[in-house]
C-alpha cells in the first residue's frame, strides 16, 4: 500500500514536470517567432567611373577653390571667404575614417570639405562641413561631420550611415541643445548633394523629396535636425547648370551653379534665408595641389594663387 502510495505521487511530479517543460518550449517559440524587424536595406547600384574621372580624381592631387562670400548672420550680411576642397581618398568602412594603407575592403570616396570664415562684429566665425561619399555606388553619404567656432562656443555634429539608417551624435554649447543622439530614416542629405554634382548631376534627385538640410543651416538656425520635404529643379543654361532646393516649410532656398561639363566644377552657389537676406559665393581662384604635402613655410605664397 505504501509502495503504490509513493509511485502515485512519483508520477503526478513527473506530469507536472512535463507540464512545466513543455510550457517553457512553447514560450520559446512565441519569442522566436515574433524577432525584432531586421529588414535588409536595398541593394545598392554599381557606378561605373568614366576614364575621364579618373584621369582628373586620380592624380594625386585635390581640387581647391576659393569664394568670395557674403554671409547672412544675425539678420546681417558679412563679407568672409568660403574654399571648396574635393579629393578622392580610401575610407574605413565599419570605422568610417580615412585608410592610412590600401586594402580590398576599403571603400573609394569623394571627400568634400566645405571651410568659411567671416567676422560678426568683433569676433570671427569659423565652419567647417566634411562629406565622405562613395564614388563606385549609387548610394548615399557614408558620413558627414561639422564643426563651427567661435567666441561664444563651438558645436559639432557627425552623421554615420550604419545599420540601416543613419546615427548622429551632436554637442554645442547651447541650453536646449547641448548632447544628444539620434537615429534618422535614410533620406537625401543636402550636404552630400555637393559630391553628388562632382560624380554624376544627372543623378540629382528633383521634383518632390525628403531631405535633411544642411547641418550649418541647422546649427545656426538652432532648428530640431530631422527630414523635411522638399522640392528639387535641375536647369541647363548655356554654360552653367543650376540645382535649385526649395524648402517650404523652412523658407529657405538653395541653388548651386556648376558648369554644364566634366568634372562639373562649382561655380556659385546662393542661400535665401527665412529673414529674405541671401547670402552668395562667388568663385576667385581654383587650382590642383597636393595641399597636404604643402604645410612648409615655402608654400605659403601658394595662398595668393588662390586670392586668399
Amino acid at each position: 500500500m505504501r509502495n503504490s502510495f509513493s509511485i502515485a505521487i512519483l508520477v503526478v511530479i513527473a506530469v507536472l514536470l512535463l507540464f512545466s517543460c513543455n510550457t517553457g518550449q512553447k514560450e520559446d517559440t512565441l519569442a522566436i517567432s515574433n524577432p525584432i524587424s531586421t529588414s535588409e536595406p536595398a541593394p545598392v547600384e554599381s557606378r561605373n567611373l568614366s576614364q575621364e574621372f579618373k584621369d582628373y580624381w586620380y592624380t594625386g592631387t585635390a581640387e581647391i577653390t576659393s569664394y568670395r562670400l557674403m554671409q547672412e548672420r544675425y539678420g546681417e550680411l558679412r563679407e568672409g571667404t568660403a574654399v571648396n576642397i574635393f579629393v578622392t581618398e580610401d575610407f574605413l568602412p565599419e570605422v568610417q575614417v580615412k585608410a592610412d594603407r590600401s586594402a580590398p575592403t576599403n571603400i573609394p570616396v569623394l571627400k568634400f570639405n566645405a571651410t568659411k570664415k567671416y567676422l560678426t562684429g568683433i569676433y570671427p566665425y569659423s565652419v567647417m562641413t566634411s562629406s565622405f561619399y562613395p564614388v563606385q555606388q549609387k548610394d548615399h553619404a557614408l558620413k558627414v561631420s561639422h564643426s563651427m567656432q567661435e567666441w561664444c562656443g563651438h558645436v559639432y555634429a557627425q552623421l554615420n550611415n550604419r545599420n540601416n539608417g543613419y546615427e548622429v551624435e551632436a554637442h554645442s554649447y547651447f541650453e536646449g541643445e547641448a548632447d544628444q543622439e539620434l537615429k534618422l530614416p535614410t533620406v537625401w542629405l543636402e550636404n552630400e548633394l555637393w559630391n553628388l554634382i562632382r560624380i554624376n548631376p544627372e543623378e540629382l534627385p528633383t521634383g518632390n523629396i525628403e531631405i535633411l538640410p544642411s547641418f550649418e543651416f541647422v546649427r545656426m538656425s538652432h532648428k530640431k535636425l530631422t527630414e523635411v520635404l522638399a522640392t528639387a529643379t535641375l536647369e541647363k543654361g548655356d554654360e552653367l547648370t543650376t540645382y535649385t532646393i526649395s524648402y517650404p516649410d523652412l523658407n529657405r532656398t538653395l541653388s548651386i551653379q556648376f558648369t554644364n561639363d566634366f568634372p562639373y566644377a562649382i561655380e556659385s552657389w546662393e542661400e535665401t534665408h527665412p529673414n529674405g537676406l541671401r547670402t552668395t559665393a562667388e568663385k576667385i581662384k581654383r587650382l590642383k595641389a597636393p595641399y597636404w604635402g604643402q604645410n612648409s613655410n615655402k608654400y605659403v605664397h601658394l595662398r595668393d594663387s588662390l586670392g586668399l
